[in-house]
C-alpha cells in the first residue's frame, strides 16, 4: 500500500468575469478558462450553463458572466487555490482591487465536507457584517466559501452541477440554499 498516494476530491468552483481578456469577451473568457481546468492534476467533470448577472453595485461596471464547475483532483485545497490563481493570471487577472471588475475570477467554493481552517474561524467569517466583508480580507483559505449561501450568482450555476452537495457547516444542499434566497435575487441571474 502506498502511504503517500493522494485521493481525488471533487472541488466546486465558481467562475466569473466582466472585462475582456486576450480570449475576447467574458463569455469567451469563461469558456476558455473551463478548458484550462482539464489539465495536469485537474479533470473537469461538469460545467453549468453560463449566466449574466448584474454588476454590484448597480452601474459600477459591465454586467458579469458567471458559471460553476466541478473538478476532480488529488490536489490539496491550498494547492488547488494556487493553480486557480495561476489560471486567473493567464487570463489577465490583476489583483489590485477586491471585489472589483476583472477578466476572470475563479473561486474555490468547497470540496466534500472539508471545513478550513477550522469551524470556529469559518463561523467568524460567515457571521461578518457586510460592511466588514468589504474591508477585511482573510489571511488564510476559508472553506466552504463563507458567503456562498448569500450569493445567487454562485448558487444558481452551482445548482446546475452540484444541487445535492451539502454545506458541511449549514447542513443545507445547494438547492436548499438557493431556494432560501429572495426570488428577486434568483431571477437576476439570467441564463445566456
Amino acid at each position: 500500500m502506498e502511504e503517500n498516494k493522494k485521493v481525488n476530491k471533487i472541488w466546486l468552483l465558481a467562475l466569473g468575469g466582466n472585462l475582456p481578456s486576450h480570449e475576447g469577451d467574458p463569455l469567451l473568457t469563461l469558456s476558455s478558462a473551463c478548458k484550462t481546468l482539464n489539465r495536469d492534476n485537474l479533470r473537469l467533470c461538469k460545467v453549468s450553463r453560463f449566466y449574466e448577472t448584474p454588476c454590484f453595485p448597480a452601474g459600477a461596471g459591465p454586467d458579469y458572466v458567471n458559471a460553476a464547475v466541478t473538478v476532480e483532483s488529488p490536489l490539496s485545497a491550498s494547492e488547488m487555490l494556487k493553480v486557480l490563481h495561476e489560471i486567473e493570471a493567464e487570463f489577465g487577472r490583476e489583483r489590485d482591487q477586491r471585489w472589483g471588475m476583472r477578466t476572470l475570477d475563479i473561486d474555490l467554493i468547497g470540496g466534500g465536507d472539508l471545513v478550513l481552517p477550522d469551524r470556529e474561524t469559518h463561523a467568524e467569517w460567515m457571521s461578518l457584517p457586510a460592511e466588514e466583508q468589504v474591508r477585511k480580507t482573510p489571511d488564510q483559505l476559508i472553506l466552504p466559501h463563507p458567503r456562498l449561501q448569500d450569493r445567487a450568482f454562485v448558487l444558481v450555476p452551482l445548482n446546475d452541477v452540484a444541487p445535492d452537495w451539502k454545506h458541511p457547516v449549514l447542513g443545507l444542499t445547494v438547492s436548499q440554499m438557493l431556494a432560501a434566497l429572495p426570488e428577486s435575487d434568483r431571477k437576476a441571474v439570467i441564463p445566456l
